[in-house]
């Protein structure tokens, strides 16, 4: 085989080669492209969280550094949305204090929320000798004291986005509800069993996806 014929073939071969590769960029683009006006048309809203209430069964503070608690909390969950549902595939809530969590986490089960839908979920949140760090616990036991306590109802989770048939990946989602809790003659909450106080908080959530 002669020189021209070898340089001939390499020549066809990154011909082909380039033909091939763009041939991919354009239909990556076009692809990225149609999801963008799928996404700018249907203008996807992440869901919406509001705290109903708080029942508080125990919270004591009394034992240095530890803390025993036990909350039912209500979450209710909206989807704005016309033509999106959002899976929840895994959602977990607990309670902090200034940023620490003084609970375990609790584990909502997983489901789906069809368009406009609305979800509502009761999980108990607790915790029992959890230890608190000491600038943390000096905080809590001052604001026991003065009768009103700052916490934050959390959940965190995994969620995907469905429209028609596609189902997007998963997104990490992350909801935030302060809580008021009051004790002592101050309290503002209803006694609903032996050592059982709920509050009715009606708090708007902030949600990140």
């Amino acid at each position: 085989m002669s020189v021209k014929e070898c340089e001939h073939h390499k020549g066809k071969k990154r011909k082909i080669f380039r033909q091939v590769f763009w041939c991919l960029v354009v239909f990556l683009f076009i692809v990225l492209v149609t999801i963008l006006l799928i996404w700018a048309i249907l203008r996807p809203t992440k869901p919406t969280f509001t705290l109903q209430d708080v029942t508080v069964y125990a919270f004591n503070a009394t034992v240095a550094n530890f803390l025993t608690s036990n909350f039912q909390v209500t979450l209710i969950s909206r989807n704005p949305n016309d033509r999106i549902g959002v899976y929840y595939d895994r959602l977990e809530t607990f309670v902090t204090y200034r940023s620490q969590q003084v609970t375990y986490r609790t584990a909502i089960p997983p489901t789906y929320q069809g368009h406009k839908e609305i979800n509502v979920w009761s999980p108990f949140v607790y915790g029992t000798n959890i230890p608190v760090a000491p600038f943390n616990f000096l905080g809590l036991s001052q604001d026991q004291s003065n009768g009103n306590v700052l916490v934050t109802i959390r959940a965190e989770g995994r969620v995907r986005w469905k429209v028609g048939t596609f189902i997007s990946g998963r997104y990490h989602l992350y909801v935030r509800c302060p809580a008021f809790i009051s004790f002592g003659p101050r309290s503002n909450g209803i006694v609903v069993g032996e050592n059982a106080i709920k509050f009715q908080i009606i708090q708007r959530c902030s949600v990140s996806v």
